[in-house]
């Protein structure tokens, strides 16, 4: 278990987490990171800047 970094929420993580990994916290949806497994880190995760088909 970890906190949302935005709402504070506590969330779940399953056994298997990988680095790299993104999460949705359920309470706030935002989308976080796992920059860490033991002990989890999250962080928001990065926006997908648009690439208009290049």
């Amino acid at each position: 278990m970890t906190a949302c970094t935005e709402c504070g929420a506590e969330l779940s993580l399953h056994d298997d987490l990988e680095v790299g990994e993104i999460v949705d916290c359920s309470t706030c949806g935002t989308e976080l990171e796992v920059l860490e497994t033991a002990p989890p880190s999250l962080d928001r995760a990065p926006e997908l800047a648009e690439d208009w088909g290049e």
